[in-house]
Order: C-alpha cells, then sequence, then structure tokens
C-alpha cells in the first residue's frame, strides 16, 4: 500500500476530462549501488514492478537538510538484484549524484478511483475515513490512519469516545473491507479496540 497525503489536484486527460488524483508515496532512495548512478530503493508499495515501470515519473520529497534540487525523477530501468530493486533515474547520471539523492521520498500521481491490481490490496486513501464495526455490526468507530511496519500494516481506528486504537491489518482481525460500502469489519476483542474490562 502507499501513503496518500492529503489533497487531489484535477488533471486533464486528453484535454477533456478532469480527473482527481492523489499523490500516493511509492519508494525512497537507498544507497547507490555501482558507479552509474544506480541506486536502491526501500519500497513503500506492493506493486513495485507497476509503479517503477521505465518512463515513470515521480514527484520527489527531499529529506530535511538535503541539497537536492531535483523536483521529479523518470526511471530510466529497474531491475532485481538479489530481491532489492535496483533503479536508474535519467536525472541521477553517476554515483555522486545516486548518493546526493539517498533519502529522497518518491511519490507516483494516480487517478483518486485506482485501486491496485490485487483485490486485497488497497490504498492508504481508500481506507481512511471508512467506519469501522465489529462482527456483529456494533460501530467501533472510524479509520483515521495506517502505519506501515515492517511486518504488517496497523490500521489507527478512533471510538467514538475519542481513544485512537491500532489494530493489525490482517484477514484475522480485519475480515471485511467494503470500500464502496464505506466500512471495515473488525474481529474486535477487549484490549483491541475495546478496552479490557477493569479489574474489581
Amino acid at each position: 500500500m502507499g501513503v496518500a497525503p492529503p489533497g487531489a489536484a484535477p488533471v486533464l486527460l486528453s484535454g477533456e476530462v478532469p480527473v482527481e488524483t492523489i499523490d500516493v508515496l511509492v519508494g525512497r532512495i537507498g544507497k547507490p549501488h555501482g558507479i552509474r548512478g544506480d541506486v536502491t530503493i526501500d519500497v513503500r508499495t506492493d506493486e513495485p514492478d507497476r509503479r517503477f515501470a521505465p518512463g515513470s515519473v515521480f514527484a520527489v520529497e527531499p529529506p530535511k537538510g538535503s541539497a537536492s534540487t531535483l523536483r521529479s525523477l523518470t526511471v530510466a530501468s529497474a531491475k532485481w538484484h538479489q530481491s532489492v530493486l535496483l533503479v536508474r533515474f535519467e536525472e541521477v547520471p553517476d554515483r555522486t549524484a545516486a548518493e546526493a539523492a539517498r533519502g529522497i521520498l518518491l511519490h507516483a500521481t494516480i487517478a483518486a478511483d485506482e485501486s491496485p491490481e490485487d483485490p486485497d490490496e488497497y490504498y492508504d486513501h481508500q481506507l481512511i475515513g471508512l467506519a469501522a464495526y465489529d462482527v456483529s455490526g456494533a460501530a467501533l468507530g472510524e479509520v483515521t490512519g495506517l502505519v506501515h511496519g515492517g511486518a504488517q500494516d496497523l490500521l489507527t481506528v478512533r471510538t467514538p469516545d475519542g481513544r485512537d486504537t491500532l489494530v493489525p491489518f490482517v484477514k484475522e482481525l480485519v475480515p471485511e473491507v467494503d470500500v464502496a460500502g464505506g466500512r471495515v469489519v473488525i474481529a474486535d476483542r477487549p484490549g483491541l479496540v475495546t478496552p479490557l474490562p477493569e479489574d474489581d
């Protein structure tokens, strides 16, 4: 899943129809690889082959304190090497430029109604704002964000009493996601969303 910052911009396709778009975080540039400007990518998308296809253009977000003047990067080539994605960008001609690009966040612009190819995957913006219910249909709150972790992602659910809780985004705990219906179902248990009963 990608990260979707707030705010969508309209774009014109074929010069006629305005289409709402959003930016999603798809990766972060890591260390240089070799002398020709290739860089490793810390992948932040479940669709790296789709997002890092040659010709893809990313808006860039340099890290704090960076002297980078890059505003966009275009993929020249991408390949996997021992389970690490290596990418060469047209604007990064050598190892020195690759080292200067280290830490840059890469954002892809997609149509707001686009969905991942896998039906069990979602973009962050599709989940944020969904109402959360338990398996019996009782309201638990609203999904207000996602935390992307190494082992698993976590849904942030704000309860009606204003508490923020984290729910592992796995099928066992979130058996149903209905984006069109505006809801997720959580297999709640004490201590997950509902507080633990107080000891007497």
